[in-house]
């Protein structure tokens, strides 16, 4: 094994017993990495668009739609100086537009590639965010749509994490909405609480969460640093084109059935959705 590895042979064991469709802890060797110092990030952070640097209040309950999630005031550069005081919670997000963390993304993924490709093929979309929380900032339910690892580099957070294909928690129609442009938070329900498994993610674990999987986080008593490193896959595509075919399908009138967790790979709606999407961009490009 590689030492400078930051996934030893125990952790890609691991991430292959779970993947696809259950979360797992993994232990990781980043450590202090010179793209991820308190410096670079400001650094970073001032060179991003302002659409790629989210920031706001994180004293929130679990559950909050997102127009009541308050800003917090302040700007960037300030809210990375005084993320130990300030109650909030950040996110980078697109690291990969910047092309040295493009290149730290890409490696990191690369030692993990083998055992995902035998899965669920090439990697695909690949995109890092990177995660600042105050002490105790809670981050609400939400899903997101990748393939994703968290890795727990400074401070610590417990995630809570719930079955993806629970269409209670999340519903066909939240899927659609947010294949459509809508938010990634999801309503909560304090009967939700216990359908799912918090995992404690001190410094030096990961985790990897499931796509879709409805999770939501607790940060600890320390300022929280953490790495999002996330892809796509061929299936993830196919089960988002068919809730893209579900939500043409309800507007119509019907009430269609969800797509199918992996295995099943969704073709026939997958691929009515990108035979119409194109047809109405041939149209578009027509005039």
């Amino acid at each position: 094994m590689d030492k400078t590895a930051i996934f030893d042979d125990r952790a890609i064991a691991g991430l292959t017993r779970a993947y696809p469709e259950a979360p797992v802890l993994l232990d990781h060797r980043l450590g202090d990495h010179p793209l991820l110092t308190h410096d670079a990030l400001i650094d970073l952070a001032r060179t991003m668009r302002s659409v790629d640097v989210e920031y706001n209040r994180a004293d929130l309950p679990v559950g909050v739609d997102p127009v009541d999630v308050p800003d917090n005031g302040m700007g960037v550069a300030e809210t990375i100086e005084n993320i130990a005081t300030n109650r909030s919670w950040m996110v980078l997000k697109f690291i990969e537009q910047v092309p040295a963390y493009r290149d730290f993304l890409h490696q990191t993924l690369a030692e993990i590639g083998p055992a995902v490709r035998a899965v669920t093929g090439r990697m695909l979309k690949l995109e890092g965010f990177i995660f600042l929380s105050s002490p105790d900032a809670v981050t609400p339910f939400h899903m997101d749509p990748e393939h994703n690892i968290l890795l727990q580099l400074k401070g610590s957070k417990t995630m809570t994490i719930f079955p993806a294909d629970d269409e209670e928690m999340a519903p066909g129609t939240a899927h659609e909405a947010f294949h459509s442009g809508g938010h990634r938070n999801l309503e909560w329900r304090d009967d939700f609480a216990t359908r799912g498994q918090a995992f404690d993610l001190p410094a030096g674990k990961a985790i990897y969460v499931p796509v879709k999987a409805p999770h939501w986080v607790k940060n600890g008593p320390a300022p929280s640093l953490s790495l999002s490193i996330t892809w796509q896959s061929e299936w993830a595509y196919r089960e988002q084109y068919a809730r893209a075919m579900n939500a043409t399908l309800r507007r119509l009138g019907l009430n269609p059935a969800a797509p199918k967790r992996f295995p099943h790979q969704n073709h026939a709606k997958s691929l009515a959705w990108r035979t119409i999407n194109k047809v109405q961009r041939t149209i578009r490009r027509s005039g």
